[in-house]
């Protein structure tokens, strides 16, 4: 990745205001947070398991913001905490998913880190790979299919998603039908334990558009502005009726793949450690000090009601109570719960 001296080159706002700078800022300071606070819940015991995005930050902070509030329809997949947040979740609400309590939108039903909220306007999804995408296809034929032509879908999954049929049977439906529905690869070079060579002989993802028939583009998921502005591109063609379009951001998996996973077992520490050079976060800080969007005394006062934000959320969902037995068969059946009568 070229270096830039972000003191002295000129800022490609792509039309984001320094409120919204300051937002994706907030986001991945908060992702970053929420991450830590997911795996040391694990690790005390209190959770039983926690999934990590650090890494995705810049990625996921840039895309969510070319996200239109109320219209957009989000489908995530389980890595996906700040997309969750850029649309509206907020740490209390994704505390509650991750210590699985009654006052989630889910009911305390779903795996940690599956987030939905029909508010937001993100789709409930399953932790099996691509099994999402077709839904997400689904709502992109009901919004042509209702002549709601100013709304998208934006899907994500990883880069071991793309491996699947369902990823292919989706793209190639959405192509046919020019359904207003963008496809975000959020590439971080491992499925799980299987580092991209080994995956596929052609790791450039974005070349895969053409045999679809479809725009393809490969951006640094490592800087939201970049992010935000191949996402919002894309979701502008969508809504127009131009049809699909296939993203792939680049980025790198920090983390272990999640709390049940160790990653020295496929990967060495040294790696992790030459990726950590690009690491979002301290980068993108750094630019916003050099332009003026923030000073380093706004930036500490940032990082401390990020982090207060994250403990009272912490606190607060900790102390709901569980869901009861009785409700295992809510939502679940129509009528009587005894699938049999």
């Amino acid at each position: 990745m070229p270096k830039t001296d972000t003191a002295t080159s000129k800022l490609e706002r792509h039309g984001l205001t320094d409120k919204q700078l300051r937002a994706i800022f907030r986001n991945m300071l908060s992702q970053r947070d929420l991450d830590n606070r997911g795996f040391q819940l694990n690790r005390q015991g209190k959770v039983p398991f926690a999934l990590g995005s650090e890494g995705h930050e810049a990625l996921q902070a840039g895309a969510a913001m070319a996200f239109a509030r109320g219209k957009d329809l989000l489908a995530p997949y389980y890595r996906d905490l700040g997309l969750a947040l850029g649309i509206g979740l907020s740490p209390y609400e994704i505390m509650l998913s991750i210590f699985a309590r009654a006052a989630d939108h889910n009911g305390g039903r779903q795996f940690p880190n599956h987030y939905s909220s029909k508010k937001a306007g993100l789709l409930s999804f399953s932790s099996i790979l691509a099994a999402h995408i077709p839904h997400a296809v689904g709502v992109a034929y009901a919004f042509k299919y209702r002549h709601e032509g100013d709304r998208a879908v934006l899907v994500t999954c990883g880069d071991g998603t793309t491996s699947e049929g369902e990823w292919h049977e989706s793209i190639n439906f959405a192509a046919i039908h020019k359904l207003p529905i963008v496809f975000l690869v959020e590439n971080n070079e491992w499925a799980i334990s299987t580092p991209l060579g080994k995956q596929m002989a052609q790791p450039e993802i974005w070349k895969r558009a053409a045999g679809y028939g479809l725009p393809g583009k490969r951006f640094n998921g490592f800087d939201p502005i970049e992010t935000y502005a191949a996402v919002h591109d894309a979701m502008q063609r969508a809504r127009s009726g131009e049809g699909p379009t296939l993203l792939e951001g680049m980025c790198y998996r920090f983390l272990a793949h999640s709390t049940d996973d160790n990653d020295m077992t496929y990967r060495t520490k040294e790696e992790v450690v030459a990726h950590r050079k690009n690491d979002p976060v301290p980068r993108f800080e750094a630019l916003l000090v050099a332009h003026g969007i923030l000073s380093p005394a706004e930036v500490e006062a940032l990082k401390k009601d990020v982090m207060r934000e994250c403990n009272d959320a912490t606190d607060a969902a900790e102390a709901q109570p569980y869901p009861q037995a009785s409700d295992l068969y809510t939502h679940v059946y129509e009528g009587a719960w005894q699938p049999w009568q």
